[in-house]
């Protein structure tokens, strides 16, 4: 079977008992929130959904950013676009920053009565007058409409995602600022020609996070893991309704 569906037994599958740490990412959480029954089959059995194609513009707009913010952030000043949008603050130096956004480390908290280590990798950290640290999430895409709000179902993931953010760094005892950021970038298509570039509207977009939500979430998790039994499919898993009519299928050969 193919290595993107199956994973090998010990510490990236779940064991009830173990003593080591389980570590869950921030996406694995977010999986959870999607589809219990997915986030068992691929924490606890090892079948996980098949990889989507990667975002590799996505990324290269992340670098990108994080290059500009980290100049700025050397110099002590804020970007323009800070400016701009009114936020009286600047890039933050902190001495784990490049450790908290690497993917295979990240911020990392672990929440010692279910003995889970939960992770997530930011994309960027400022700070207010006050100290306060403020959580910035980078966003790229390429639509006709402006981006100026997050008003769509789907941007629930994203707000869930700046939230778990803001959560582990509070956790790990620093002060965090409930307001966070997105900087959102929007490739244009309305030039008259390409010439070798893609031009970008960029907007940031305020979010007022809410993180009372996660300690829940991770007592969730923690039981779902120590089941026997595999949890319900949500009721809109695109991935679960094509299993089971492959399975239905299946039968009738």
């Amino acid at each position: 079977m193919s290595k993107y569906y199956t994973a090998k037994r010990g510490k990236y599958l779940y064991t009830p008992k173990a003593k080591e740490p389980f570590k869950v990412s921030r996406s694995k959480m977010e999986l959870f929130v999607e589809c219990p029954k997915c986030f068992y089959l691929d924490r606890r059995l090892g079948i996980a959904r098949p990889p989507g194609f990667p975002f590799s513009l996505n990324s290269a707009v992340d670098a990108l950013l994080k290059k500009e913010f980290d100049i700025l952030r050397a110099a002590g000043e804020p970007h323009p676009l800070m400016k701009k949008y009114g936020i009286d603050a600047v890039p933050a130096r902190h001495d784990k920053l490049n450790e908290w956004r690497d993917t295979f480390k990240g911020v990392q908290y672990l929440h010692a009565p279910t003995n889970l280590l939960l992770t997530g990798a930011i994309d960027d950290l400022w700070q207010a007058p006050s100290g306060e640290y403020i959580v910035v999430d980078y966003k790229s895409t390429s639509k006709n409409a402006a981006i100026d709000s997050l008003d769509e179902d789907w941007h629930g993931s994203y707000k869930r995602q700046l939230e778990v953010y803001q959560w582990l760094i509070r956790k790990n005892g620093y002060e965090v600022g409930k307001r966070g950021y997105f900087v959102y970038c929007n490739g244009r298509t309305d030039t008259e020609k390409f010439d070798g570039r893609l031009e970008f509207v960029i907007t940031i977009i305020a979010h007022d996070g809410k993180d009372d939500w996660v300690e829940g979430l991770v007592w969730d998790i923690h039981r779902c893991l120590n089941s026997d039994a595999i949890p319900e499919a949500a009721d809109d898993c695109d991935y679960c309704a094509y299993r089971e009519a492959v399975a239905g299928e299946a039968r009738h050969i």
